[in-house]
């Protein structure tokens, strides 16, 4: 059964076409991997799905009777001055309204003007009644108790359940998004990158989730084994145009090289024989000319307009460009960093103690822990943004730090791209505009602000700055969040080449 169905639709925001003329369809019970490059238009697409956006005349999105559709965006939109609990509780607006109205109702009881009034007073009982037994059918008070059980489940620890969502991790922010997704259950889920932050834990928990998931979802996701573990379908938006292949991503990934090289092949024969008509035609159309003979200027027309007709093939793209990430370093000195029985506490929770580690010179050091046991903090401990309550830090004589932060939070949002590479770099804007096109930045994206970056355009310009740090010694706080499969692919060779 279809669900979801786009004919046709076509997306342009500001001065941008997103995707022209693109169809798709969502059946129910499929797991779609939906894929593309950074900036292709996926997480656009799924606010078009959702109504935030508003396609071009010409096109028809429809969606079956009564269907609910979740979404989570890549950055949910949070109140940092709930707690963990009430934010998740406070997911299902439903929950929340009939909540609302009890307390409400419940305090009107009180006022003399309602219980001296028989009237009124009857009518607020009813009421009260009438909001019981809706609040009891959506679970009432063992609601609270399925959030904490999903919260629990998704790797948040039971300590943070009470903390205020502005304390908080990247990662712990993300799971209290996903769980008050989770928990209203719609038909269809839209998931835009859901396991980004996550700890091993939670991305368990998550596949386990998807795979189980008796609705639809659809999740954009950079993590190749992931895509592995829970899909029935990818959807690739590429160029503006969706194609879906049947099969997890490393199905895809044969079947669209095999699909690519039949392309050329065609593609070339296709152009042999154009190139053929062309010469038959323009031999024909000289012919008539000089001989005055109408019979071969009409051979060349009938050839032309056969030629008008055929439907010619685009030449398929073998080898996209990739971003140019070279992290160049230098032999710095042979102890890099240590680490001297380091503790840390914030008030009255304990972060770790007696932390005590060398790191030498070529080491790639995965630093790993659930969500909240004080990765991040460690890491601006070691940057001297934090200092320890106890034991030493130090850093090698001959050590330069590039810092890449999990939540981009080094880069001046407010700025344009061009003048944080400008700035960064102490150098002219032509020079900064050649570093930015490495990185796959156009020359109106330059002009464009920061804060209007997608995630993955923000991570590719944060390694622009730790490139241009000159670092020998790199901190990077989940690296691959955000970056497409190509870019992490890129990363990846670029870290084995670091010196």
């Amino acid at each position: 059964m279809i669900q979801i169905q786009l004919a046709n639709i076509s997306l342009v925001l500001g001065a941008t076409h997103i995707f022209d003329n693109l169809s798709w369809e969502i059946q129910h019970g499929q797991k779609i991997g939906l894929i593309g490059a950074n900036g292709a238009g996926k997480s656009s697409l799924y606010k078009l799905i959702v109504g935030e956006y508003d396609a071009e005349q010409g096109g028809s999105l429809t969606r079956a009777r009564d269907l609910t559709v979740g979404y989570l965006a890549q950055t949910p939109e949070l109140d940092l001055s709930q707690t963990a609990l009430e934010s998740a509780v406070d997911g299902n607006p439903r929950v929340a309204r009939v909540r609302s109205e009890l307390v409400r109702v419940e305090k009107s009881l009180g006022d003399p003007e309602v219980y001296g009034n028989d009237r009124r007073l009857g009518r607020a009982i009813d009421k009260q009644q009438h909001l019981i037994e809706e609040y009891d059918a959506l679970g009432g008070d063992t609601y609270e108790a399925r959030v904490e059980e999903t919260l629990l489940g998704l790797g948040l620890p039971s300590r943070d359940l009470s903390k205020p969502l502005s304390t908080l991790s990247g990662g712990q922010k993300k799971l209290i998004g996903l769980a008050r997704l989770l928990l209203l259950h719609p038909d269809v889920l839209l998931l835009d990158e859901p396991d980004n932050h996550l700890d091993l834990p939670g991305k368990i928990y998550l596949e386990k989730f998807i795979r189980d998931y008796d609705g639809t979802v659809v999740i954009v996701s950079h993590d190749r084994y992931l895509l592995d573990a829970v899909v029935t379908h990818i959807a690739e938006l590429e160029d503006g145009r969706m194609t879906v292949f049947e099969g997890d991503y490393s199905s895809y990934a044969l079947d669209k090289e095999m699909r690519l090289a039949r392309q050329a092949e065609l593609y070339k024969v296709q152009q042999k024989e154009i190139g053929r008509l062309e010469a038959m035609i323009k031999r024909f159309a000289i012919w008539g000319k000089v001989y005055d003979n109408e019979k071969f200027a009409k051979k060349a027309k009938t050839m032309q307009k056969r030629l008008d007709k055929m439907d010619k093939m685009d030449k398929p793209v073998i080898e996209r460009r990739k971003m140019d990430l070279n992290l160049r370093g230098y032999r710095g000195s042979n102890k890099v960093l240590e680490l001297d029985d380091v503790k840390k506490t914030f008030g009255t929770h304990h972060v770790f103690s007696g932390l005590n580690e060398t790191i030498w010179h070529g080491e790639r050091v995965g630093l790993i822990g659930p969500n909240g046991a004080g990765k991040s903090v460690l890491i601006r401990m070691i940057l001297g943004e934090e200092m320890p309550d106890l034991g030493e830090i130090k850093l090698g004589p001959s050590v330069t730090v590039g810092y890449y932060a999990q939540e981009h939070e080094t880069l001046d949002f407010e700025q344009t791209v061009l003048d944080v590479v400008r700035l960064t770099g102490n150098m002219s804007d032509s020079k900064a505009m050649a570093l930015l096109s490495k990185y796959l930045f156009t020359y109106e994206q330059a002009q464009g602000l920061v804060k209007n970056l997608s995630g993955g355009e923000r991570s590719r310009l944060q390694l622009a700055l730790v490139v241009l740090s000159g670092a020998n010694f790199l901190l990077l706080d989940e690296p691959t969040n955000n970056l497409d499969i190509a870019a992490a692919q890129v990363l990846e060779a670029a870290l084995e080449d670091f010196e």
